[in-house]
Order: structure tokens, then sequence, then C-alpha cells
């Protein structure tokens, strides 16, 4: 059952008050989906609809940090805010929950989550440590389960398999060394190759994936994030890219117009460029 909403003087003080606070945006929020005076496209929205503008938000506010654009992250932050809000009105109006329950219980979590800062648990510990009791705590949270449920089947691909292998390689089903999963990738690129030679499209599909997943264990047994090296990589790809268009255009071309020979050679270029030789 909604909250009481405020009359429309009251309501219309709170959403232009700048120090109105999480109050002002849960009000604009109830604004937006007010079944009469809200906005159309608002009101068709759906927790469905709205969750890939969700994870599109998230990934804008890691893309602001890892360009240190600082000016940037305050309003990428305010954009995630606001999907939580979002939710939370969809769920308020549909009986489920709303935005209270949803800081009770991430505040009830937090604080059982670290009973080592707001308990009697000792803060003698590495992080490692402390990162192991954290999963021994939402293990417990989770009761008897198997080990890869709860991995959330929304996350990008290559981070939920880190996290699924994380998972089984608690109960020791992982590699001991990073010599065998690189050799299991030389095993699976080369199938994928037999694949591309052989087999159907959705096959080949198939091998790829197997490959790209060997690929994010790799990454999880160096210590890499794969989804922040695949992004710093597209990012290196855009910058020297975007040399060899600018010295193109400056002779009067575009790459349309250039050739794989030159075109490489100007990488090369733009590569010595960044490394400073």
């Amino acid at each position: 059952m909604p909250l009481p909403r405020p009359d429309k003087a009251q309501s219309d003080q709170l959403v232009q008050d700048p120090a109105g606070g999480l109050a002002r945006l849960r009000e604009i929020m109830a604004r937006l989906r007010d079944p009469q005076t809200g906005c159309p496209w608002d009101l068709e929205q759906t927790f469905a609809t709205i969750a890939p503008y969700t994870i599109e938000e998230a990934h804008e506010v890691a893309d602001a940090i890892e360009r240190q654009a600082w000016d940037e992250l305050q309003g990428e932050l305010g954009d995630l805010l606001f999907q939580s809000v979002y939710h939370a009105q969809m769920a308020e109006e549909a009986g489920l929950f709303d935005l209270e329950d949803v800081i009770r219980a991430i505040s009830d979590k937090m604080l059982a989550r670290h009973p080592h800062v707001f308990g009697d648990a000792s803060r003698d510990k590495s992080a490692e440590q402390q990162t192991a009791d954290w999963e021994a705590l939402k293990a417990k949270e989770r009761g008897p389960a198997r080990v890869l449920d709860g991995v959330a089947l929304g996350l990008p691909g290559l981070t939920r398999a880190v996290k699924l292998q994380k998972r089984a390689a608690r109960v020791g089903f992982d590699w001991p060394s990073t010599n065998e999963v690189v050799a299991k990738i030389a095993e699976e690129a080369a199938e994928l190759v037999e694949a591309r030679d052989q087999l159907t499209e959705a096959e080949v599909a198939e091998e790829f994936g197997d490959l790209l997943f060997v690929m994010a264990n790799l990454a999880r047994h160096l210590k890499v994030d794969p989804e922040a090296a695949l992004r710093a990589a597209n990012a290196k790809f855009t910058r020297r890219f975007g040399r060899i268009e600018d010295w193109l255009a400056e002779a009067g071309r575009s790459p349309a117009q250039s050739d794989l020979a030159e075109m490489d050679d100007l990488w090369n270029r733009a590569k010595a460029e960044e490394k400073g030789k």
C-alpha cells in the first residue's frame, strides 16, 4: 500500500527545495509516476524495462571512475541513485516494499556484515581475511543452497564468469596454477578453430563462449578484473585509431581511402608515440 502523499502545495514546495535531499528526490519520482498528472513515459515503465537503464548507469559510474572524470562522477552517482528510487517507487505502488524498507535492509546488512566495526569482533585481520569472513557471512545468510546459487544473471558475462569460478574454487573445483589455465586456453582455442572449419554457427558460438570463460578464469588467477582490462583495451584501441584518423586527415584522406598496410603502419606509429619512442 503506497504511503500517503503530501498535498499539492506541500509537494510543490518540496520538489522546488534545493535542500530537500532524499525526500525531495522521492517526491519527484512519485510525481513522475502519478497516475493523473505524471509523465506518460514513466508511467509505462516496469521493473523489466527500467533494469537495462540501471545497468547502464552503473557502467557510466565505472566509466567516470576509470577516466578519473571526477567532475562527472557526482552526476553519474545521482543517475544511479535515481534508479534505486525508481525501482522502490514501483515496488511501493505494487505493495511490495518502499524506499524506507530498502534503506533499512541495506543498513541492517552492513551492521551484520561488519561485526569488527559495529560489534565486538576483532579488527586485527588482513583485507583478505575480512573478505573471507564477508563471504562466510553471506553464505550463512543464504542458508542451505547449491554452490552457484545467487550469482546474479544480470551481471556482465565476464564478471559473472569470475564470480561463478570463485564460488566453485571455494569447494576445491579449481586449477592449482595459471599453467593449467593457459593449457586449457590453448585447448579451447584449437577447438574453436576446428569448429570454425567444420561445425555450425551455434557450435562456433558455444566454443567461443568456452574460450571466453577460460580467459575469465585466467584473469581471476592473475587477480585481474577482466571487465576493467577489456574497458582499458577498448580505450586504448579508440585512442590509437583516433591518431590514425588524425594523420590521414592531415593528408586529406579518411580511413576508407586508406588500406590495411598503411593503417597498420600508422597504428604502430601511434603505439610508439604512446610509449614515448
